[in-house]
């Protein structure tokens, strides 16, 4: 009775099935379901492909591996030697996350899910199954989310921080394409990729939060670490306490345009918000401005007002047009 080589019950999931015998009788069945293909494998390589379908083993449909077989004496009569590797054609989806690294070496961590189907079964199983030596649904997953992962660093790698989060679509767009051609080459067709998330360090996501919220420049953002940067430096300073780190950024916090004066700016000293130099009271949080501009101690040679250095002697501020008391 001729042996039935088959794929019985394949679970939902399942990518691959090893039929576990490998002393092949000639006439024997094999036995192939729709969204399935058979691949006879033999040291290492894939040879003859089967489709959806019942077929009689013989050397009319093995050609590949009869020409093979063919230099062993009387190959045609006794039983040979192959595996049978099963593989489903269903869409399969797989979960990738990686640290990734922007040209100027930000960290990003990315997440999501891809989409994917084996397109060329003989192709797959040479590269992958073989190449890999992955038999396993559990081994073949591993493999397929590593060789995502060390893809999607590779592409991310050619972008800045800034590109990421300003061009997010360009960018997931041209990544995916660069995804898709990379997996064609294992007998896989990428279907979709989904970015569930892409996110970097604190400290890296504090210089691109306007970026993200504004859409400044590249030069704005520059001009508001540079702010950050000043407001630090005073509430480290010698008797800082409340109210550390309240300075008029005139020039700073509002991007330049040309041939038209920019309006001096402030900082909040209790909700730390940027509010018009001309303000009484801060329009977030209420906090009575003047008063408590009133209440500071004028440093020598600085306007009251907005900060700028004041030639000795001057009854007002060069920059702003202040009283100097």
């Amino acid at each position: 009775m001729p042996m039935v080589i088959e794929w019985k019950d394949p679970g939902e999931n399942e990518i691959i099935y090893r039929y576990p015998i490998e002393e092949i009788t000639w006439g024997s069945q094999l036995i192939v379901h729709e969204y399935e293909a058979a691949v006879f494998f033999r040291d290492g390589k894939a040879y003859d492909v089967f489709t959806a379908g019942r077929h009689t083993i013989t050397t009319l449909n093995l050609p590949l591996l009869t020409r093979v077989l063919s230099r062993i004496a009387g190959f045609d009569e006794a039983p040979f030697k192959a595996t049978v590797i099963f593989v489903s054609l269903k869409q399969f989806v797989g979960k990738f996350g990686a640290k990734a690294q922007t040209t100027e070496l930000a960290p990003l961590y990315v997440r999501g899910e891809y989409w994917f189907k084996i397109s060329d079964p003989g192709l797959f199983v040479n590269k992958v199954v073989g190449g890999a030596d992955a038999y396993l649904t559990s081994q073949i997953n591993e493999y397929l989310r590593g060789y995502f992962n060390e893809r999607i660093i590779t592409e991310l790698s050619r972008y800045s921080l800034v590109d990421v989060f300003t061009r997010l679509r360009e960018v997931s767009f041209l990544t995916r394409n660069a995804l898709y051609e990379a997996f064609k080459p294992l007998g896989i067709e990428l279907v979709d990729v989904k970015f569930d998330s892409i996110d970097t360090d604190p400290e890296w996501r504090d210089r691109i939060f306007y970026l993200r919220t504004g859409g400044v420049s590249g030069s704005e953002l520059l001009r508001m670490e540079t702010i950050k940067s000043a407001s630090e430096s005073l509430g480290k300073s010698p008797g800082a306490g409340f109210g550390a780190g309240f300075v008029l950024m005139h020039g700073l916090t509002q991007p330049a345009a040309v041939g038209q004066p920019q309006p001096a700016m402030l900082i909040c000293p209790q909700c730390r918000s940027q509010v018009p130099a001309s303000s009484n009271f801060c329009p977030i949080c209420g906090f009575n401005i003047r008063q408590y501009m009133a209440q500071q101690p004028t440093p020598a040679g600085k306007c009251p007002s907005c900060g700028a250095n004041v030639p000795p002697g001057a009854k007002f501020c060069p920059n702003c047009g202040a009283r100097i008391s």
